[in-house]
């Protein structure tokens, strides 16, 4: 039996708590005597609860703060996320921004986070997600695949929109993509987002920002049960970051990809489609991932691509 559509529209727009964001530098201090090893921005429930965690990497050559909308809407559906700045000047090989991620994670098995965080707000540490876009999307899968090891264990795995370098036999290392059909031998659960118009060029002067051979649809084949594939159709590849990007990186995520007419109905997509990840995969509630793999027009763009690699997702 199908589940309604109208159970899918609420992971597409804010949740019920309302949302705190805060930068917390890498530098020792008085009341940090622990500090992250990377600076983070965190985006928390404001209110009392225990909150299920996920870490979420940017994309090449981009800030965190671009995600803090993307962060937030996730936030609000009762989640801390942990969004690390990575490197802001990166050659191809990518092998230090897994060892930051798997350091980040390591970090906060200490128990550190709790003093960062809002009163009575607590982190549940035993559920765990790892999501990373483009790039980030890269190095998430490398750590999921235990290129480096980690004291944390992740439950569940969220590419948005990942590249593994320019093309085929052109990847960055340590590459990742095998070619070799659902040759990923990972212990959790596997959402792969992608973007239509990421594997389109801007213009001549400029490589697509996701190009066909390394982007998502590579990603998915690798994947096995369980699996899932959800792309928008008319999105590009940088849809997701906040409408204000300052700076010159900022102004440039705007003329180095072929962009969507607005970047907030591809932002509540990707929010809502990883805070459906997540409820079904860190708190067992898959009601809103079924309903939108049964009503897929509630989403807020129209989708090209929904597939499930699954053995039964109704219960």
């Amino acid at each position: 039996m199908s589940a309604p559509t109208s159970l899918a529209t609420n992971v597409f727009g804010f949740g019920s708590y309302t949302t705190m964001l805060q930068k917390v530098e890498s530098v020792t201090t008085s009341s940090m005597p622990v500090p992250p090893p990377k600076s983070l921005l965190i985006a928390t429930p404001s209110e009392a609860g225990e909150f299920p965690l996920l870490i979420f990497l940017h994309g090449y050559l981009l800030y965190n703060s671009f995600y803090s909308q993307l962060l937030q809407h996730v936030a609000s559906h009762g989640f801390i996320v942990i969004a690390p700045q990575l490197y802001i000047v990166a050659g191809p090989d990518t092998t230090d921004e897994i060892k930051s991620t798997a350091a980040i994670t390591n970090w906060l098995s200490k128990g550190v986070l709790q003093g960062l965080l809002p009163p009575y707000v607590r982190p549940n540490l035993s559920k765990l997600a790892l999501a990373g876009h483009s790039r980030g999307g890269k190095v998430a899968f490398a750590l999921a695949l235990q290129k480096t090891m980690t004291t944390l264990k992740f439950s569940t795995l969220i590419g948005i929109d990942p590249v593994d370098g320019m093309d085929k036999g052109k990847q960055t290392p340590p590459p990742v993509l095998t070619y070799i059909p659902h040759s990923f031998d990972l212990d959790m659960a596997v959402m792969v987002i992608g973007s239509g118009l990421g594997e389109v060029k801007r213009n001549p002067l400029f490589p697509p920002c996701a190009p066909k051979g390394v982007n998502h649809e590579d990603f998915f084949k690798e994947c096995r049960k369980p699996a899932c594939h959800i792309v928008a159709k008319d999105y590009g590849h940088l849809d997701m970051l906040d409408d204000e990007t300052n700076g010159f990186r900022g102004r440039s995520s705007y003329c180095l990809c072929k962009n969507g007419e607005a970047r907030e109905p591809m932002r509540r997509f990707v929010g809502g489609v990883v805070v459906a990840s997540m409820k079904a995969y860190l708190n067992g509630d898959n009601t809103d991932l079924i309903a939108i793999k049964d009503g897929h027009e509630a989403a807020p763009v129209e989708l090209r691509t929904i597939e499930f690699l699954v053995q039964r997702l109704y219960r």
